[in-house]
């Protein structure tokens, strides 16, 4: 009886092993994961603040709110299930896919460029002389938002399955739903902070002490300066991942010629300087997969505004 008990004891001490290494190893599969979405990520933070403008300081972070959770049904429920179905019948689209992801983000980046020198016509509902109540504005606003997060979250869960295609499949669903967690929580839980800042610096310049009214002035002139930063790195980091993305999925169906150039480029760049070798030879591959972003994003500018005057449509990116 005593020899039953302790072997039992030893299988669940084996198994509670296994687990923890389990969950060692989903939990450092979602972190590094969720690195390799950081361009993404930080897009998705700086697009998301623009759905809030316009709206009542009140319903900023409710709207947020919504947002979030929509990003969570996104991924969760729509995205992850896809994934999974992909992974296990048909891993081989995974690399095709991701790099149409990567065209994607290549065009979003060349595009907000293009748009920074030929600004396009605004049109909204203002413009067009319609009247809209503060709630349907709302919804139109979060219906906007889900649906920018949907494509953005698709590019997310793309990355995170081709970092675990050599996983098992229960692997694989608890680190595209870690990644989904995480990175939902990180990003609108930022956005939250930041569309908040200018009405707490407003506050603290209102009532707070000399320091503090200091500071609350400070945070509100600096906040529209933080989001135009943050506007500007998003769009860098949309052209470097995009770019490393079609790098290294042309390699991986065996075009290796963009890959080498870059690796060349590095290596002579750390072989010639002395301080932070590391640090430069990584910004010098980071800025040649940018600017092979903005080439591609630069063709599908041009296929789509050839596209549209074919049409006989104004040529618009969006």
């Amino acid at each position: 009886m005593a020899t039953g008990l302790i072997a039992l004891l030893d299988d669940i001490a084996a198994i509670a092993k296994l687990a923890a290494a389990s969950l060692d190893d989903v939990a450092g599969q979602t972190a590094k994961a969720s690195v390799k979405a950081a361009g993404v990520v930080i897009d998705d933070t700086a697009v998301t603040p623009a759905y809030v403008i316009g709206l009542s300081p009140s319903r900023e972070l409710p709207i947020i709110g919504r947002i979030a959770l929509g990003s969570l049904r996104n991924k969760l429920l729509f995205l992850l299930p896809i994934c999974l179905l992909l992974g296990y019948f048909a891993p081989f689209l995974i690399t095709p896919l991701l790099m149409i992801g990567g065209m994607y983000l290549c065009f979003e980046g060349a595009e907000k460029i293009y748009g920074a020198f030929f600004p396009h016509a605004a049109h909204d509902m203002a413009s067009t002389g319609a009247i809209v109540d503060q709630a349907t504005l709302e919804a139109q606003k979060v219906s906007g938002a889900i649906r920018t997060d949907f494509i953005l979250s698709a590019e997310i869960m793309a990355l995170t399955l081709a970092e675990v295609s050599t996983s098992d499949m229960y692997t694989q669903a608890a680190v595209l739903a870690g990644v989904g967690i995480l990175i939902t929580v990180a990003v609108y839980g930022v956005v939250a902070v930041i569309v908040k800042a200018d009405d707490i610096g407003l506050h603290m310049a209102k009532t707070g002490r000399s320091f503090v009214r200091s500071f609350g002035e400070g945070l509100v002139k600096g906040v529209p300066v933080f989001l135009k930063v943050l506007a500007l790195v998003g769009t860098a980091a949309m052209l470097w991942v995009g770019g490393s993305i079609i790098v290294h999925g042309l390699a991986g169906l065996g075009f290796h010629l963009p890959e080498h150039i870059i690796e060349q480029a590095t290596h002579a760049v750390q072989n010639g300087t002395p301080v932070l070798p590391g640090v430069l030879g990584w910004l010098t591959a980071s800025v040649l997969q940018a600017i092979l972003g903005i080439v591609l994003g630069g063709v599908v500018i041009a296929i789509l505004s050839f596209i549209n005057s074919v049409r006989g449509k104004p040529s618009s990116a969006h």
